[in-house]
């Protein structure tokens, strides 16, 4: 079933099942009552990644908290998308479209990952963690990604799961059209690895060119910056192998 687009949407972390009350935390009940003038009786959706999506209604309403009362499920869960998404992190606003983006996109798994090249080391995981979330609400997502705690290139590809094949966007590879590669790559198990801004080392590109659970896919003609290619490769990726695919 598809997404109501009209209703809004919020998540919770609490247990959701018939006739629940649960509460929201103090920014939630602040956006419910001032930002969208919701008083009770007023009805949105609610899901927490594992019960799937609820209609809810306001109880209560205060300062600290609202309250929702559920009413009837509207969507069954749907399964964690399996496809890892692997990115350099960049600065933080385009740090943070990339992450919507990667939701909005079908990622089940975000690994941050520093290379050589990486200019923001350093990361805030909470607003990560609200840029998925922020993503779901808004897209009729049921699912919510999980972030990972960045790693070094090298630890990534020193304990890569067994089964799994790696998407390297490489501006060097041959060719232009990465959808044969990709497509070649259908019914399995795939992360996709995009690098940062300046794009990866020669070292880097050498080492998982030698690798052979990965594979080197070009992005057209033109040089991408790293978020534009983060979203041109996840297109790519599911509309070759993924879940874009007649019949996927």
């Amino acid at each position: 079933m598809r997404a109501n687009y009209k209703m809004q949407r919020l998540y919770l972390s609490a247990d959701l099942s018939r006739d629940a009350e649960v509460e929201t935390t103090r920014e939630q009940a602040h956006y419910l009552g001032n930002v969208l003038r919701m008083r009770e009786g007023s009805q949105l959706l609610l899901f927490n990644g594992r019960d799937g999506e609820w209609l809810a209604e306001v109880a209560g309403l205060s300062k600290k908290s609202a309250r929702l009362l559920l009413r009837e499920r509207t969507r069954e869960q749907t399964p964690q998308p399996d496809l890892m998404y692997c990115f350099a992190p960049l600065k933080q606003g385009r740090l943070d479209y990339l992450v919507q983006k990667a939701v909005e996109m079908g990622a089940g798994i975000l690994q941050p990952v520093i290379t050589q090249h990486t200019q923001v080391p350093k990361l805030g995981m909470d607003r990560l963690q609200a840029n998925v979330i922020e993503a779901a609400e808004q897209c009729g997502i049921l699912s919510i990604p999980a972030v990972r705690e960045p790693v070094r290139l090298d630890a990534l590809l020193s304990n890569w799961e067994e089964g799994r094949r790696l998407v390297f966007c490489d501006e060097d590879a041959a060719g232009q059209n990465p959808l044969g590669l990709v497509s070649a790559l259908a019914g399995e198990r795939l992360g996709l690895l995009v690098g940062p801004e300046g794009g990866f080392s020669e070292t880097e590109r050498v080492t998982l060119r030698r690798l052979p659970f990965v594979v080197a896919i070009p992005l057209g003609p033109r040089i991408l910056r790293a978020d534009t290619a983060a979203v041109a490769a996840l297109a790519i990726i599911q509309a070759g192998a993924g879940d874009w695919r007649d019949g996927a």
